[in-house]
């Protein structure tokens, strides 16, 4: 009988084969007629990625020095404005008067409390660590914690110096335009406020109680990523626990697939307007809802860049 460790056990060791079978093993796309004057190019970013990396994406840096604009999910200096930082705190907060430990059990906090110190090596017994965090939603704790896995993974990444804006720094330095996709105050109703406390504290508890699952992930997406093949990691992202830790269809739209379909509204205007680079996640251009195919079915001819 194949237990359900076990079965987590071949999951993962055939996505990590799938890393070196894929025919989508590039990370760069020239979007090309549909009444388009000039080509534009989409490049999949992930956000812990070292910077040096950029430079194995073959055809990347004549992209960036073609392209006349370059548009992301957010634009770099909107993180700027004074407003930007009070929606992101007031998104991950909870109620008033409302704290961690008044939602989860003694015994959720002492799960919770063993998962940090092995994570961060402090826990909610440090007042300061309860004074910073106590007051977060649980959706907004898995966000960060889930954040460190990757650092802990990948441990080039460089706060000042991040892959998915260093695109926009190329353009700004060749006194080109930047854009955003998405604001602020978008994202952080997605990642924060999507959900309700308690399906938040179930995933919350999901990741505590699944480190090892979430860590075996978190490594498959790197690699898949590394390897410039989107289908891996998609098929890493995508891994599942067959319970209630799983996202929901409605969830993933939220978090991806809505995302998407909102960008093919704007994209077409944007490339009109200029040749322009778009570097969003990687993991929003594959699949059948994924950019990629939307761009193709709204009538463009989308090719791997090789060199």
């Amino acid at each position: 009988e194949i237990t359900k460790k076990k079965m987590k056990k071949i999951i993962i060791v055939k996505l990590l084969a799938l890393v070196s079978v894929s025919s989508q093993a590039q990370l760069l796309y020239k979007i090309s007629g549909n009444g388009l004057k000039e080509p534009s190019y989409i490049v999949g970013t992930y956000h812990f990625a070292k910077i040096s990396f950029v430079d194995s994406i073959p055809g990347i840096r004549r992209v960036i020095d073609e392209c006349q604009q370059t548009y992301c999910e957010l634009r770099m200096q909107d993180m700027f404005i004074p407003d930007s930082l009070a929606i992101i705190q007031n998104a991950q907060l909870m109620p008033e008067g409302t704290t961690l430990d008044k939602i989860l059990s003694a015994e959720e906090m002492t799960r919770l409390n063993a998962y940090m110190k092995d994570l961060l090596g402090a826990d909610m017994t440090n007042p300061m660590v309860a004074e910073q965090l106590g007051k977060f939603t649980p959706g907004a704790i898995s966000v960060q914690l889930l954040l460190v896995h990757y650092m802990k993974k990948d441990k080039g990444f460089d706060v000042n110096n991040q892959f998915d804006t260093y695109f926009q720094k190329q353009a700004i330095a060749q006194g080109k335009d930047i854009g955003g996709l998405e604001t602020i105050a978008f994202q952080a109703k997605v990642l924060y406020q999507g959900k309700t406390l308690e399906r938040q504290k179930e995933g919350l508890m999901c990741q505590v109680d699944n480190a090892d699952f979430i860590d075996k992930m978190t490594e498959a997406v790197i690699q898949a990523f590394y390897a410039q093949n989107l289908d891996a990691m998609k098929a890493a992202a995508d891994m599942k626990m067959h319970n209630g830790c799983d996202a929901t269809p409605e969830e993933e739209a939220q978090l991806i697939y809505d995302r998407n379909a909102d960008w093919l509204t704007k994209m077409p205007a944007i490339m009109k307007q200029k040749a322009t680079l778009f570097a969003v996640g990687a993991l929003h251009l594959v699949g059948e809802k994924g950019v990629l195919n939307l761009l193709r079915q709204a009538g463009y001819t989308v090719e791997g860049v090789t060199e």
